[in-house]
């Protein structure tokens, strides 16, 4: 097979949660220009339109799906709602999350909560509904997580609040992949995780202005992400590129995490 055929993802349906901005569309626009089609979810309808809207005009077809994804409840209406418009789902990136700046001191338990339910709880859920429905009963599918490089690392920076909430949850996401890499391979489905270092995006925008030019500065690259840094890791895990990857956790970090 030619590797253009490898990368190509014509005639698959892909479910990007969190799509609406950022990350998740960086990702979407990448699987959607080889070809799949691309269910979005966020909670806000005019940011889930303004992100379809952005991708048709690049030939991309998508589909808005409106979706709190921190209400366990309302994950298997959406799912459902994505495989009766195109069918089962090949490809599922579980994106959505969220943050909290506190030290551990003050850190308050419902934030600890609300960021545990949606970066972990919601995956778990989702990957479950994904698996059930549409990835075991075929047998293939591909599970991308978006995990964190502040999973591998403490981080603890000096002048700006702690994260760990964030961190733990993204420390879960790991084992998560690993753990459900090993047991979905006996039906042929590949589970990874990218583990992004610092993305400009709404989540990071406080971070990036207190900050400032320290945030390049920690990975040897000298620089932050880019709209384009991420899509080649999550094209090649989405594709029959990656068919022989599962249970890795790829880190786009400039470099954050080798020194």
């Amino acid at each position: 097979m030619g590797v253009r055929k490898l990368f190509d993802l014509s005639g698959r349906v892909a479910l990007v949660t969190g799509g609406s901005r950022g990350l998740g569309l960086q990702i979407a626009e990448a699987l959607g220009e080889m070809g799949a089609r691309v269910a979005l979810t966020a909670r806000k309808r005019d940011e889930l339109d303004e992100a379809c809207a952005h991708l048709k005009a690049q030939g991309i077809e998508s589909l808005p799906l409106v979706c709190d994804m921190s209400k366990s409840e309302a994950i298997a209406p959406m799912v459902e709602q994505a495989a009766a418009k195109w069918g089962a789902i090949d490809i599922l990136v579980n994106n959505a999350g969220t943050t909290w700046g506190a030290d551990m001191l003050e850190h308050p338990l419902e934030a600890w909560k609300k960021v545990v339910d949606l970066n972990l709880t919601a995956m778990f859920v989702t990957s479950q509904e994904v698996g059930r429905r549409c990835m075991v009963p075929r047998r293939r599918g591909k599970v991308i997580n978006i995990a964190s490089v502040l999973a591998l690392v403490g981080g603890g920076d000096p002048g700006r609040p702690g994260t760990i909430a964030y961190n733990t949850s993204k420390g879960g996401v790991v084992s998560f992949t690993r753990t459900l890499a090993a047991e979905w391979a006996r039906h042929d489905i590949n589970v990874n995780a990218i583990a992004p270092g610092f993305f400009p995006t709404k989540m990071t925008q406080g971070l990036m202005e207190m900050m400032g030019d320290q945030v390049a500065r920690k990975a040897p690259l000298n620089r932050v992400g880019g709209p384009e840094d991420l899509k080649g890791a999550a094209l090649l895990l989405a594709s029959d590129a990656g068919a022989f990857i599962t249970g890795q956790v790829i880190t786009v970090d400039g470099g954050y995490t080798a020194v």
